[in-house]
């Protein structure tokens, strides 16, 4: 017999939070719909390792769902879809709803790089007999965790002539891979000296590419030379050409279930490519026109202060904004100011073995649904947009009105922690926004896991957002 529960209980369920699980507040047919889900998740993941490759999957994406490329002036109405490419580094989709967009867009933001080691501009050299590549690191990394991993080489080259040529190497099992090295424990006595943070140093961060000399002694950097001419023959560059390249070299490690049960997903750049694929997803599978109109950005540069043209500190989502209301006679201002925004990021999730960075009772746990961030920033809440009580409000009613698992959390302790997202730029706008996502462990590393149980509860939370 199940024993009758006293008043007190029943009053502290009724008056007192409590916490639960997400597994054990999720049916069976909920998770196998939540597994069917991180599938191709981890194939997107594999696919679009850095940001070019990001928008050209949602691209074609958009085009597959009957998405339109927007033009200013541009007729508009209910049901249309609409998408506009920044630089090929950023990506802007619409879905025309019923409402005038005078009443306001809901608008999901979320960013499409990751940390990595970009090749500088002239990075190739030799030494001793090896080949290597210079780089420079991009966004916050552990310096360390990049020695001694396989490495893969994504981007663009622009030549002299203006043709340009596509680079990826290292993810197919018959490429090669690159790797920083590092030091044998028995000789490193003097660099394990070094703080952590210089353990391995930045300019020590270069990319080992060849040791095979070109057979001809006349020549000087034979080694060199026989790089040159295998890249030459490949993609008919020359060592000029790398001023005008960009080329990122990030971990050549695939999507991987994570765990005996396979509960967790492993991979290079979480942060915060599982918030894009959740939100675009969430929009191209929208079946029925939504009320307001809903919008997907993804961004580039976050992870560097979202400066640069291609970054949401510029003004090409503004514009855009700007430009869709012209289509319909409005000012953009008008339908900025009665906008909302979910900024789709990450948070961090706790980690048992590390328990003293956070403040339990405001942190981020695995499994425990999508996080709700009301404020980032660091210290005394410094560079955050902090969102209003009546707007957090409207997204908790709408969370728990979609049958959303989601909770709260911080980046760490006060004073401790902190970090930014593209938020305080949307809300700069007059934008109601707050910050969802997806919490992650090892977040920056070069391998971060992620909860398949999040992943699914964030992507819900767009549908329920940008379907409205």
């Amino acid at each position: 017999m199940e024993k009758e529960k006293s008043a007190a209980k029943l009053l502290q369920e009724k008056l007192c939070v409590q916490r639960k699980n997400g597994v054990l507040r999720t049916s069976e047919e909920d998770m196998k719909l939540c597994d069917e889900y991180c599938e191709s998740y981890k194939s997107f993941m594999d696919t679009a390792k850095i940001e070019r490759e990001a928008v050209e999957f949602a691209e074609a994406a958009a085009v597959k769902a009957g998405y339109k490329p927007f033009e200013k002036n541009m007729s508009l109405k209910a049901g249309d879809k609409v998408y506009y490419v920044n630089r090929k580094k950023a990506v802007i989709l619409a879905y025309i709803g019923k409402e005038p967009v005078s009443e306001g867009v809901h608008i999901a933001a979320a960013h499409i790089d990751s940390p990595r080691l970009d090749l500088k501009q002239n990075p190739l050299y030799e030494n001793d007999e090896t080949a290597y590549f210079k780089t420079h690191y991009y966004g916050g990394i552990k310096k360390y965790q990049w020695g001694t991993i396989p490495l893969a080489l994504h981007g663009v080259i622009v030549k002299a002539d203006g043709t340009s040529v596509r680079v990826s190497i290292g993810e197919d099992e018959s490429d090669p891979v690159f790797c920083v090295t590092d030091l044998l424990p028995h000789l490193a006595q003097e660099q394990m000296k070094r703080s952590a943070g210089e353990i391995l140093k930045g300019e020590e961060l270069n990319i080992l590419i060849g040791s095979r000399p070109f057979r001809d002694d006349d020549v000087s950097e034979k080694v060199k030379l026989n790089i040159m001419s295998l890249l030459n023959e490949k993609y008919g560059i020359t060592e000029s050409d790398f001023v005008s390249a960009e080329l990122e070299a990030v971990p050549a490690l695939k999507a991987r279930d994570i765990g005996f049960d396979g509960s967790m997903i492993g991979a290079y750049g979480h942060d915060d490519k599982v918030c894009a694929y959740t939100a675009l997803t969430a929009l191209l599978d929208c079946k029925e026109t939504p009320q307001k109109t809903a919008v997907v950005v993804l961004t580039d540069k976050e992870e560097t202060g979202s400066d640069g043209n291609t970054g949401l500190r510029s003004s090409y989502l503004k514009y855009f904004i700007h430009d869709l209301a012209e289509c319909f006679g409005m000012d953009g201002r008008t339908v900025l100011s009665r906008s909302e925004c979910l900024s789709a990021d990450v948070n961090a999730a706790f980690d048992p073995t590390f328990p003293d960075v956070v403040e339990r009772r405001n942190a981020a746990f695995i499994n425990y649904g999508v996080v709700v961030t009301k404020f980032t920033g660091s210290r005394g809440k410094s560079g955050t947009s902090d969102a209003s009580a009546e707007f957090v409000g409207r997204v908790r009613k709408l969370m728990d009105d979609n049958n959303v698992v989601w909770q709260t959390g911080e980046l760490g302790k006060v004073d401790l922690g902190g970090g930014g997202t593209v938020a305080a730029y949307i809300a700069n706008l007059n934008v109601d926004t707050i910050d969802v996502g997806v919490p992650v462990l090892c977040m920056h590393a070069p391998y971060e896991i992620v909860s398949k149980l999040d992943v699914y509860m964030t992507y819900k939370a767009f549908v329920s957002f940008l379907s409205e």
